[in-house]
């Protein structure tokens, strides 16, 4: 049966049932475990692995996967790592009541004010208004006193709709055996301006002790002034209490909301909801770059990601106490949106930043905030955003060549070594990024028509890069393994670290280091960046192509090698990866991205997330989840993967790469690559690359580049024998299957290039 009801209030909630003959579909092998809730250890596996791993100076693990014939896989890396599950925050207190974590909805969206966001707990017990300790609906089922999803082991996986989908799917036995299916999502309602999260329970208890189920969806203590039941509910001060006896679907309706509104529902209004949720998504990211790779989870990954940074925009997080502007993260963010082509959200962070930075004004800010803008320019075309600008880019200008002009050496003034670190130091990382954003700046406003600016942004940055360089030079020390050691803090007289997560500053020194390496200031492929690069994999930086940190937040002082990862930070080693050419160790960062950093089936991150459980736990833990950075990360590895620019010693695009870092499984028989409309500084470009059998063809769309190359990283035993384009073989590189394609940009470009063994 199911009525219209018509509900008032806050944080109200409506419920719609309707009986039927048919089960929930529940896993059968649930069934078996019913009544008990085992307590699960760390697999053996994972523990034997990591435990030989962690107090490695090398990427051990890592450095097997790109040995074999194979290459890095997604299956590889899962298999080593334990899958996180719980949110901490600050001193190590759950952030939900279960402490599991939770994922963000919004919907629709607004770019730049205050949102309201709905956060669904992802065991599927609770949903949360606007942030964590807000007004809550509960959901209780079995006897009516246990806890939806309370019992790990009879909870399945958490997934999205359609592999990403902002809409949260769970299943769960209860102690009874009763099985439930759950799918979750925030919409809106007919009439209503609040925004409402929508419930659908699915139960079968027919093969139950008893045959009966109690579901009681329960508000928090004074989040509601009247709820309204029909059909078998029944409506208490508690909630409301429904009694299951066969099977049943359950539609719950949460507005929220702190004003009084109306709210209508019917028996189709969980649908409506839900069709125009997806259309909505589907539309959103149908406006960037579309790229087609031949591996789900990754393509779910990409989407789901883009989707949250939609919903993130400039914030950290969002519904805990990181919910503020993070300057170097959130431009990441922009710059990562405009390569996708999501040009309203860079402008949205862009403008966000630009409004902050005088009053928490700092060199390094300056600098992320320049290389956006220019970034944002090149990407999207936006000519009118940076006219705009130009006079508060103008202002951070001043302020930097203040610094260098008329004193030697031309270094910028110290500052403080990061947000968490107060001490005032002369840094490599913020000086560098300082450097790269005068030059970027001074491409722009030379585009632009304002020579004036941008002759002082070059002369600027000529003076800060030959400092710099000099510093550098001066602070190194070459180590016995051939390696360079450079402190991050030029004007210490720190030693080099022998293991970089065995301490606070070692672990810092690992996650600004990257900001110096992409910025450009060292050559990618020069001996100072390689000696860098070298003394990082020697001493800790990586464990699966992963960020390696101390995680004290997380571990709270248990000693090293209980290191957890940061791949917040994995953006900068992106760049630097595809600016050195290292595609193994890009696609290493990729799975382990995937499979360590994020949460699986549902691509939720932290700051912070542990590698070893901790004690008396199976699953990993992160630090307050959501964050915007790792999945930056994620969608700038896979983007330099599939389009990377090279860049001169000045900073400025020569050329665009096309699949040079894929997974070699990617070109096996039958697969097929595609990018569309991928932003790119002289256009966009879209390329398709098809295999059958012997017969790779490729179709390139080109952007009119001085330079376009493209990579056919095939499976072992495949090489490429001769590439003809319109009736003429193409030359090759045979050992990496590098191509140099065509400097003719007045048409397509169609290859067949036929491979041998």
């Amino acid at each position: 049966m199911r009525a219209t009801p018509l509900v008032r209030g806050a944080g109200l909630l409506v419920l719609l049932v309707a009986l039927s003959q048919t089960g929930a579909g529940a896993e059968s092998e649930a069934a078996s475990i019913a009544g008990t809730c085992p307590h699960a250890h760390v697999a053996a596996a994972w523990k034997t692995a990591l435990d030989g791993a962690l107090p490695q100076g090398r990427d051990v693990l890592g450095e097997r996967l790109i040995a074999s014939p194979r290459g890095p896989t997604y299956a590889a890396v899962r298999a080593l790592l334990p899958p996180l599950w719980y949110a901490l925050g600050r001193g190590g207190r759950p952030l939900t009541k279960t402490g599991s974590y939770y994922l963000t909805f919004a919907y629709p969206l607004s770019l730049y004010g205050a949102k309201a966001f709905a956060l669904h707990v992802a065991d599927g017990s609770e949903i949360i208004t606007r942030r964590t300790g807000g007004p809550s609906l509960t959901l209780f089922v079995g006897s009516g006193r246990e806890r939806y999803g309370s019992c790990l082991a009879r909870l399945g996986a958490p997934r999205l709709a359609r592999g990403w989908l902002p809409i949260l799917r769970t299943t769960y036995v209860d102690a009874r055996g009763v099985r439930y299916a759950q799918e979750s999502f925030a919409g809106r309602a007919h009439g209503v301006r609040s925004l409402v999260s929508f419930v659908r329970l699915r139960v079968d208890a027919t093969r139950a002790r008893g045959a009966t189920a109690v579901v009681r969806f329960v508000p928090s203590p004074g989040s509601g002034d009247r709820l309204v039941s029909h059909g078998r509910g029944i409506r208490s001060n508690a909630g409301v209490r429904n009694v299951v006896h066969g099977t049943a679907v359950i539609d719950v309706a949460w507005v929220h909301s702190l004003g009084r509104e109306k709210l209508e529902l019917d028996s189709e209004s969980f649908d409506t909801a839900r069709r125009e949720v997806a259309r909505f998504w589907d539309a959103e990211l149908s406006r960037g770059a579309v790229l087609h790779v031949p591996e789900r989870r990754v393509s779910d990954a990409e989407r789901s990601m883009l989707v949250q940074q939609r919903v993130l925009t400039w914030r950290y997080s969002v519904g805990n106490p990181y919910e503020e502007l993070s300057f170097a993260e959130a431009l990441d963010a922009a710059r990562v949106m405009a390569a996708y082509g999501h040009a309203d959200v860079s402008a949205a962070i862009l403008r966000f930043a630009l409004r902050r930075l005088p009053s928490r004004y700092s060199n390094w800010r300056a600098g992320a905030v320049l290389v956006a803008a220019a970034d944002h320019l090149r990407l999207t075309g936006d000519r009118t955003f940076l006219d705009r600008k130009t006079p508060a880019l103008a202002a951070a200008l001043r302020r930097l060549e203040g610094q260098v002009r008329g004193r030697t050496p031309w270094l910028l003034d110290r500052e403080a070594f990061s947000s968490d670190i107060r001490r005032p130091v002369i840094g490599l990382h913020g000086q560098a990024v300082a450097w790269q954003g005068l030059v970027a700046i001074a491409g722009v406003w030379s585009r632009l028509g304002h020579p004036h600016l941008a002759d002082r942004a070059e002369a600027a940055a000529v003076r800060l890069a030959h400092a710099l360089r000099s510093e550098v030079r001066s602070a190194a020390r070459r180590l016995g393994d051939g390696s360079l050691f450079v402190p991050a803090a030029l004007d210490d007289s720190a030693a080099p670290f022998e293991e970089l997560t065995a301490s606070r500053d070692g672990s810092y020194w690992n996650l600004v280091m990257p900001y110096a390496l992409a910025s450009g200031l060292f050559a990618p492929g020069g001996q100072t960046a390689r000696g860098i690069w070298g003394y990082m994999l020697g001493h800790g930086s990586r464990l699966l192509g992963l960020v390696r940190a101390d995680a004290a937040r997380l571990y709270r002082g248990e000693p090293f090698p209980a290191s957890g990862i940061d791949q917040v930070y994995g953006v900068g080693v992106a760049r630097f990866l595809a600016d050195a050419d290292m595609p193994d160790e890009l696609v290493l960062s990729l799975y382990g991205t995937l499979a360590g950093a994020m949460t699986r089936g549902t691509f939720v991150s932290g700051e912070a997330a542990t590698v070893l459980p901790l004690r008396g736990q199976r699953l990993g833990s992160m630090y307050l989840p959501p964050n915007g950075g790792t999945g930056s990360a994620f969608l700038e590895t896979l983007r330099v993967a599939l389009v990377h620019e090279r860049r001169d010693s000045r900073g400025r695009p020569i050329g665009v790469d096309l699949a040079f870092a894929t997974p070699r499984a990617w070109l096996a028989d039958g697969k097929r690559i595609q990018v569309l409309r991928a932003p790119t500084s002289f256009g966009p470009v879209s390329y398709v690359i098809r295999r059958r059998g012997d017969v790779v063809r490729v179709v390139v769309e080109p952007p009119p580049a001085p330079s376009l190359r493209l990579r056919l990283r095939l499976p072992s035993k495949r090489r490429i024998d001769r590439i003809t384009i319109a009736g003429r073989q193409l030359a090759f590189d045979r050992v990496s299957g590098t191509i140099h394609l065509p400097a003719d940009v007045s048409r397509t470009l169609r290859l067949v290039v036929r491979l041998s063994r």
